[in-house]
């Protein structure tokens, strides 16, 4: 019984024992795991890098850059950590690796010292500086140049940082081919890294292409330096930047025509110029130049104005550059002859040059007159066009109904978008259906009809004129022009015959040989266009400001062009007055432009014999 009782004591302790050591090692096992998992701080044994993409570039014709991106890094420091004895061996050594100016980074870190802790010297480091930076910053720790600092009851040295800014945009030509290559903004991205996108221009046409961007990732097991060990685990993500856009337009020619324009804008004094020449077949845009620039990278307040794209934007009444495409559709619609006579209604005594008065029509309540006196009182097609007469116009195309013009103008991109490749476009204005048809089934003259057939009472843009004028050059056929290079051809479509544009094509030739475009004539090359100097509407009715143009075409024996020029609100007043007129504002900046293309080999003249005859002779005259 007693041994009993002492083998059961023994069994006791043993379980009490064998149960302590089950839950001492319960409790351990415990603890263990719970400190590895959440006190612990154990280094990864894998790390990852971050390539961040960029924007794309925006190349010229000739494979220069209008505008590109570049990473950017950001330099910082903690100022309490600067050893204030070796503060100016820092700032100099910072200066020489950065390029950023002494005096700069003194001022930054005087500034800091006044309440020390984090500064960030500069968002704006480059990719090469920031490599630089790098290697300096292990040498301003061997150097002593940073000391520990307590934080959080622990002692850590803090010294030169560098880290990924975002991007920026770098436009190294300045304000060259603005304001067409527009403008951007920057915002930070879900990462927080500065990103670019398009506000104006072919940076805002071409956003999504050039923001296609993907950013590179490695991603692998480390060595002790935290260097990326590359094997079969590691993951590679290539870094792609975002498309490039090359376009049609040549830097070299486009910045003869801008220095151009900048002589012809203070001469004239203008408010603003414009210039494109287009490949006539293609539609290819090789210049779209203006007077009025900015820099994209530094815009100023007085450049504000400069940022819209007014060849697309600014709408106005193009006076008579509309004639020849009014008249084309009468004779498209063979409701005119080129031998018949239309009254010129300037009935009177001739003056001492044999001329008549000017001619003057009424319709309803107004009054129109002609500019150009005749020796003659009735005028053929070519008369109307070569001394552009209002009267001779209004009268052909009172013969078209009311839906036909409107519907002509619309074929010809007359109130269309262009469809070029840049954004917020203009379609100016034209009279309703209404009022262009009324009275026509009486035979009466519309002047709703009348007046839009000389270029008033309506509204159009430059780009709209130049899209039309090329038809007349490439035997009908119109087509969208195009400023960025594409992998396909814009298409061209048939909206009037080779005959009527050949026809309207050698009266454009005539024009310039015989009428308004006299200095335009380049021996060797095939010239035609059309002058057009209309008054700027405002409110209250016309000013005393004009917009003068000229738009036409010029060839070689391989290349055919077509050019276009509009200066606004030139000098009418003062000893210079007569710049107002086209004649002497728009087409000498027409003819400097062949000047530069021939200079540029774009066009080679070649003599040909007796021009007027030959013209004469495909006009049946």
């Amino acid at each position: 019984m007693q041994l009993d009782e002492q083998n059961l004591k023994r069994i006791k302790k043993s379980i009490f024992t064998l149960f302590f050591i089950f839950v001492s090692f319960t409790l351990l096992i415990y603890f263990v795991s719970t400190t590895v998992e959440e006190y612990r701080k154990i280094p990864s044994l894998t790390t990852a890098k971050l390539d961040l993409a960029v924007r794309g570039d925006i190349l010229s014709n000739d494979n220069f850059k209008i505008t590109t991106s570049r990473k950017i890094y950001t330099a910082s420091i903690d100022t309490r950590a600067l050893d204030l004895e070796k503060k100016e061996l820092f700032i100099k050594l910072f200066s020489i690796y950065s390029d950023l100016d002494e005096q700069y980074i003194r001022d930054k870190i005087n500034h800091s010292l006044k309440n020390p802790g984090y500064l960030i010297i500069s968002r704006d480091i480059t990719s090469r500086a920031a490599k630089n930076l790098q290697l300096l910053g292990r040498k301003l720790i061997r150097l002593k140049v940073f000391h520990a600092i307590k934080i959080n009851n622990s002692l850590l040295v803090f010294g030169l940082n560098l880290f990924e800014t975002g991007e920026t945009r770098d436009y190294p030509y300045k304000d060259t081919l603005t304001p067409v290559i527009g403008y951007v903004k920057k915002g930070n991205d879900k990462n927080g890294k500065l990103r670019i996108s398009g506000v104006k221009g072919l940076e805002s046409n071409y956003n999504t292409q050039l923001n296609n961007i993907r950013n590179g990732i490695l991603k692998g097991e480390r060595d002790i330096s935290s260097h990326i060990i590359f094997n079969r685990d590691s993951k590679i993500i290539t870094r792609k930047d975002g498309d490039t856009l090359t376009l049609n337009i040549p830097l070299r020619l486009q910045k003869n025509i801008e220095l151009m324009l900048d002589i012809y804008q203070q001469k004239l004094g203008a408010d603003e110029i414009i210039v494109s020449v287009i490949e006539t077949k293609t539609g290819n845009v090789l210049s779209l130049a203006t007077s009025n620039r900015f820099n994209p990278s530094n815009i100023k307040e007085d450049e504000i104005k400069n940022l819209n794209v007014n060849a697309i934007e600014y709408q106005y009444e193009p006076g008579s550059v509309m004639k020849p495409i009014s008249i084309s559709l009468v004779l498209e619609k063979n409701r005119a002859t080129l031998t018949e006579l239309l009254p010129a209604y300037n009935v009177g005594s001739r003056n001492s040059n044999g001329e008549f008065p000017k001619g003057t029509i009424h319709i309803d309540r107004w009054g129109i007159s002609d500019d150009h006196q005749f020796k003659t009182n009735y005028l053929t097609i070519s008369d109307i066009v070569i001394n552009s007469s209002n009267i001779g116009t209004l009268l052909l195309v009172n013969r078209l109904t009311g839906k036909e013009l409107l519907e002509g103008y619309h074929l010809f991109g007359i109130n269309k978008k262009t469809d070029i490749d840049l954004p917020y476009e203009k379609i100016g204005s034209l009279p309703t259906i209404g009022q262009v048809s009324s009275g026509e089934q009486l035979g009466k003259l519309n002047i709703f009809k009348s007046t839009i057939a000389y270029g008033q009472g309506m509204t159009t843009t430059f780009m709209q004129l130049l899209k039309a004028y090329n038809v007349f050059n490439n035997d009908g056929e119109i087509v969208t022009p195009s400023i960025v290079k594409k992998s396909i051809q814009n298409p061209s479509f048939k909206i009037i015959s080779t005959k009527t544009a050949n026809i309207m094509k050698g009266l454009l030739i005539k024009t310039v040989l015989e009428g308004t475009g006299k200095n335009t004539i380049y021996d060797g090359l095939e010239i035609g266009g059309k002058t057009g100097t209309a008054n700027i509407a405002g409110r209250g009715g016309y000013q005393q400001k004009y917009m003068s143009s000229f738009f036409g075409f010029v060839n070689d024996k391989n290349s055919k062009y077509t050019v276009g020029v509009m200066v606004n609100n030139p000098i009418a007043t003062g000893e210079h007055w007569y710049y107002y007129y086209a004649s002497n504002s728009a087409v000498p900046v027409f003819k400097r432009i062949i000047d530069i293309m021939v200079k540029l080999n774009y066009l080679k003249p070649e003599v040909l014999a007796k021009p007027t005859e030959d013209i004469n002779t495909s006009l049946g005259e």
